[in-house]
């Protein structure tokens, strides 16, 4: 740990109790469920009237004009009122309904009803938030358990106005709920929830660099989230972006499967003035929403480990009916973990050299470094990145960093327009000691990180200067070739007493049926000794199976009676046939040899001396790619020395025998 004494910036962690103190707030709604709810739904009853609640005082400066307009509309007969009431409440969405949200509490004999009729009165998208809760099947039950009024009373007890909660508060308020929610129905909260420092920490990263340009005048930026939760990581990216450019325009999409998160992040997009059509509901995988669009900056906090069989369909046609042409050219990984293919997915999504390039940030854990031998899914995707110099920097964060998984994890950078500097090169930065614990765990987080560590992270990212924590690796030195290597065949085949032991249960011998024990016993009298060679042995087997009766054995069965013969000898001449040496398949081993490496030198050094009689027949044999993140920052430590060692073992059992003595008497 970097830091003993922490120095946690004061404005952050107020901010974290204000919104702590907010979520408390509406925490306690989910109260007066207990008993007619199990747990796993308060959610779906809260988190809607949540957002209700915050788009209804976002919608009050415009509020009566809106409705005086859709008197107007509807006296008119106009059919289509949806882009006039936009106009007129000078946002993205609108509710004409004539209450206000906290005006329902007015009738309370008619609450559901009106409920009813305030969430027909919002228009499409915002409406769209709303139904992805499934909020309405919901109100008469609420009615029956004499809740709806209670509910809807603590819900308006809770300041949520824009002039008193901001936007990037607000999303942070609705991630604290989902956590908390999530961990009492014992769901995945971390699928949903990303640690705001660890979103800092992407977004610093994948800003870092594009300083000089974000301060221009006019500048324009989109960025994308593939697995966007509830937009906490749209929403910082535009903040920070704000922060170096208060006028400049920055549109933000994302896709999210989550019917939930989608619902939250869509009424935090209409909120922020965003386009919220720009966030589309479904599979990135397999229902691309955003196809052909690409963007300047492309983040993700994508599941871990998580196994894409329901979309294997729709992946594996596109990689092998479109190729580089579509999202996952480079390779597919293996169906129990997708990760891979959200960074493909977000690859295909950066825009082009030609127009001015992209960077994306994404989460992964320690898998995607080096799962996958030669040849595999993984190790081509590896390779694609590395040899197109696409892996600008990874960035191994803390363990216990998240709040559903304890494990290592790591931020990869990668860009089609890296610096002079950085070509050719990957850095990799080790964060993992540079963290602050927790006074409270939550879930598997028992540790985060300052502001000061986030920036010194990022300064280190910048620096560019190797280090403890930082290395620059260039990318060939994380290729290496498969390479087999043989050895001679030195045996003999004969006949001994141990030979033909246990035979009669092996499966082919099995599959003779009534011939069986005939062919068993003709084995047995085969004459002890040894054959010229495998043909000779081969012969006299068939001959013996011939003169019991069986009727002619196939190669399927002779095989495996050879196999038995055959006894190696360390001392004996290799074997030959008309190709040359036979090689020995026991012995067959592979080797990793680095891209840097020649195979020849390679043999030289680290096998021949070993085994002199060993060879590789192809010697270019497969490539593949993996990423050593720990062995690259293994740094040894001595043991302590056995006199230290056994002082410290004497003390201790001379402590033990004082306390025994104290107890005895």
């Amino acid at each position: 740990m970097t830091s003993s004494a922490p120095s946690v910036d004061d404005r952050s962690v107020a901010k974290d109790a204000e919104v702590r103190n907010h979520a408390n707030l509406i925490w306690s709604v989910a109260e007066l469920l207990r008993g007619d709810y199990k747990q796993s739904d308060y959610g779906k009853v809260v988190l809607p009237l949540v957002v209700m609640r915050r788009l209804d005082q976002m919608l009050e400066p415009t509020r009566d004009n809106v409705i005086a307009k859709a008197v107007e509309l509807e006296q008119m007969g106009i059919d289509h009122p949806e882009g006039a009431l936009r106009s007129t409440a000078k946002l993205q969405f609108f509710n004409r309904h004539p209450l206000r949200f906290h005006q329902l509490l007015n009738d309370p004999g008619s609450i559901a009803d009106q409920l009813d009729a305030y969430i027909d009165g919002y228009s499409v998208l915002a409406r769209q938030a709303i139904d992805k809760f499934d909020f309405e099947s919901h109100i008469p039950r609420l009615k029956d358990a004499n809740l709806l009024y209670k509910v809807i009373g603590r819900i308006c007890d809770v300041d949520l106005h824009p002039d008193r909660v901001s936007n990037a508060d607000m999303g942070a308020i609705f991630e604290e709920l989902i956590r908390r929610f999530s961990e009492a129905s014992n769901e995945t909260a971390g699928e949903h929830y990303t640690p705001r420092e660890v979103v800092r920490l992407m977004v610093n990263l994948l800003l870092d660099g594009d300083e000089d340009v974000l301060t221009q005048a006019g500048v324009r930026r989109r960025v994308f989230d593939c697995a966007c939760g509830t937009g906490g990581m749209l929403s910082e990216m535009e903040e920070q972006i704000h922060r170096y450019n208060p006028d400049a325009d920055v549109k933000l999409h994302g896709q999210e499967l989550n019917p939930e998160s989608y619902a939250i992040c869509l009424g935090d997009m209409l909120i922020k003035g965003q386009d919220a059509s720009h966030i589309v509901h479904g599979n990135s995988l397999s229902n691309d929403g955003h196809a052909g669009e690409r963007f300047h900056y492309c983040i993700a906090n994508p599941p871990f480990g998580v196994d894409w069989s329901k979309v294997e369909e729709a992946v594996r046609d596109e990689h092998e009916s479109l190729g580089f042409d579509g999202r996952f050219g480079p390779g597919l990984p293996r169906k129990s973990d997708g990760q891979l293919l959200f960074l493909m997915h977000l690859l295909s999504k950066m825009r082009t050299p030609e127009e001015g390039g992209g960077r994306l940030a994404i989460v992964h854990n320690g898998s995607p470094l080096f799962t996958g031998a030669a040849g595999s899914g993984e190790s081509e995707i590896r390779r694609y990145l590395l040899e197109h110099d696409l892996l600008e920097a990874i960035v191994a964060l803390p363990e216990q960093l998240f709040y559903n998984t304890g494990i290592a994890s790591y931020v990869w950078l990668v860009t089609n327009r890296k610096a002079p500097e950085r070509q050719g090169h990957v850095q990799l930065i080790d964060a993992r000691e540079t963290w602050t614990k927790m006074r409270k765990n939550l879930g598997e987080k028992r540790r985060y990180l300052t502001d000061d560590q986030i920036a010194e992270v990022t300064r280190l990212h910048g620096a560019l200067e190797e280090g403890d924590q930082v290395k620059l690796v260039p990318n060939e030195q994380f290729g290496y070739r498969t390479i087999t290597v043989d050895r001679p065949l030195r045996a003999r085949w004969q006949v001994d007493a141990e030979t033909w032991a246990g035979v009669a249960d092996d499966k082919p011998v099995g599959k003779l049926g009534d011939d069986r024990d005939a062919a068993v016993a003709a084995l047995g009298t085969m004459p002890e000794g040894a054959f010229a060679d495998e043909a000779a042995c081969r012969a006299a087997i068939r001959d013996a199976l011939d003169a019991s009766g069986v009727a002619r054995p196939a190669a399927g069965l002779l095989k495996p009676l050879v196999a038995r013969c055959l006894t190696r000898d360390p001392d004996l001449d290799p074997i030959r046939d008309k190709k040359g040496v036979v090689a020995d398949p026991d012995l067959r081993d592979t080797e990793n040899v680095p891209l840097t490496d020649d195979v020849a030198d390679y043999l030289d050094r680290e096998v021949l001396p070993h085994v002199p009689d060993a060879w590789v027949t192809d010697p270019e044999g497969k490539v593949g790619y993996e990423i050593p993140f720990t062995r690259l920052f293994y740094r040894y430590t001595p043991p302590r020395p056995s006199e230290e060692i056994k002082a410290e073992l004497r003390a201790r059992a001379k402590r033990i025998r004082e306390l025994l003595e104290e107890v005895m008497v």
